[in-house]
């Protein structure tokens, strides 16, 4: 029977943050900050998965609804983390086993570290243990109180003494607790400040005066326990965690030009001997293949790119997929739905929307190709539209394999062009087109001689 639990911390308002939304919903790395810390619980295969949420509940909730085995407890008034620990009582009545306790604004906590956390605690026993790590500049931390190197209490910054603050061992915020004495525990911490809140670390004398055994785990990265407080501090963490991941890929095999100005999500892979240059970003779960190069000022959200790819400077491409040898840029966009199959190429300032280009086919420049289905070795001129919008509906364009497309042409949809067929440059197609046909949509020309003389006369 699995008796481990997690209860997540994250019902504050984040004032620091200047901001209207939650401060556990802003992002970090494509993800947001809880989304951080339910991925490191769920290495615990938790039995339970709690949130305690306060301020804009609704939005967390709504937030986490892909998440349909969380339960939910509300903290109204904020009355401190203990208070808030005791919001979990109703869900967790009967539970046996270990609670594991962590903060929704802590999102760089590894799974490694919390699952060795959690060992430490199961294997002596322990009533309660504490998450702790060692920092050069501890100001603003809780700092722990040991005596014969046992830990007696916890102090916060505000009220330490000189002497205490020169103590490096802090709090993480992070703790693993026996079940069975904790909620009558919290009960006995007392009220502290003019709000009248009580505090998660005055737990820890209360159980050493009942004789119960409080113990340590000391985290060795200092980042793993750094919470999010403003938006400074998300920055900084932010730089740290794209500085982690490129040096990840690197370390894999990926050449960064400038890691500086490089922008990679945590869930982002990328295959050895491919090139990003300076400026580019890499977001959601965008995989892109080995030798590929990615030039600057690119930005690819949740697509794949295969093997060989180039992205020439300055595209977007969202929700698309690059097969092997496909080319794209410079200034493209390629939105949702899109694909380029084997070798397909799209060029200058061409935009595609759901839209499957053939293996070889090419759409070079100034072109917008929509809701179109294009087959093998197709060319299409500059300037070529898709008109796929009625004003109501959208419909669809198929051109077939061979099929050569003249510049300056529209093709009206539903339209369908057939195998091996041409149409003529400057065309507007409102009609199907057989196969290996020519088709030709225009005016005819009128030369007029002598006007420029007769109207220069008239002025």
């Amino acid at each position: 029977m699995n008796t481990r639990h997690v209860i997540v911390l994250a019902a504050g308002k984040g004032t620091r943050m200047r901001a209207r939304r939650p401060k556990v919903l802003h992002r970090l790395a494509g993800r947001t900050l809880i989304e951080h810390v339910l991925r490191s619980a769920d290495a615990l295969s938790p039995a339970t998965t709690t949130l305690v949420v306060g301020h804009e509940s609704d939005l967390i909730r709504a937030a986490l609804a892909h998440h349909p085995h969380l339960r939910f407890v509300e903290q109204e008034p904020q009355l401190g983390t203990a208070h808030a620990l005791l919001q979990g009582r109703p869900v967790l009545d009967g539970a046996k086993g270990n609670l594991v306790v962590l903060s929704g604004d802590v999102p760089r906590l590894r799974a490694a570290t919390l699952t060795a956390l959690l060992d430490t605690h199961e294997r002596g026993g322990n009533v309660a243990t504490v998450l702790t790590t060692t920092l050069k500049r501890p100001y603003g931390y809780g700092r722990v109180l040991r005596s014969e190197g046992e830990i007696v209490g916890i102090v916060e910054e505000t009220d330490a003494t000189a002497e205490q603050r020169k103590i490096g061992e802090v709090n993480g915020g992070i703790y693993v607790f026996a079940i069975e004495p904790l909620f009558d525990a919290l009960t006995q911490i007392p009220e502290a400040g003019p709000k009248r809140e009580r505090y998660l670390p005055a737990i820890v004398p209360i159980y050493r005066r009942q004789g119960l055994q409080v113990w340590t785990f000391t985290a060795t990265d200092p980042d793993e326990i750094r919470g999010i407080n403003s938006q400074t501090e998300l920055a900084e963490m932010s730089t740290i965690v794209r500085q982690s991941k490129n040096e990840e890929l690197m370390a894999a095999g990926v050449s960064i030009e400038d890691p500086a100005t490089t922008y990679i999500d945590d869930d982002v892979s990328v295959g050895a001997d491919t090139v990003i240059h300076p400026g580019v970003t890499l977001e959601g779960h965008t995989t892109v293949g080995e030798r590929c190069e990615v030039h600057s000022g690119v930005r690819v959200v949740n697509s794949s790119l295969g093997d060989d790819v180039t992205v020439r400077n300055h595209c977007v491409i969202a929700d698309s997929h690059l097969a092997s040898g496909a080319q794209v840029g410079p200034f493209a966009h390629l939105r949702p739905g899109s694909v380029l199959e084997s070798r397909a190429r799209v060029g200058n300032f061409v935009e595609l929307k759901k839209t499957t280009l053939g293996s070889g086919s090419k759409a070079n420049h100034l072109s917008y190709i929509g809701d179109s289905t294009v087959g093998k070795d197709v060319n299409i001129g500059a300037g070529t539209i898709t008109c796929n919008y009625d004003g109501t509906h959208k419909h669809q364009t198929t051109l077939g394999d061979g099929v050569f497309v003249g510049s300056g042409t529209q093709l009206v949809a539903p339209i369908t062009v057939a195998k091996d067929a041409y149409v003529a440059a400057g065309s507007c197609i409102t009609e199907d087109v057989p196969s290996g046909a020519m088709a030709v949509a225009r005016g005819r020309q009128v030369n007029k001689p002598g006007w420029v003389e007769k109207r220069r006369r008239s002025e």
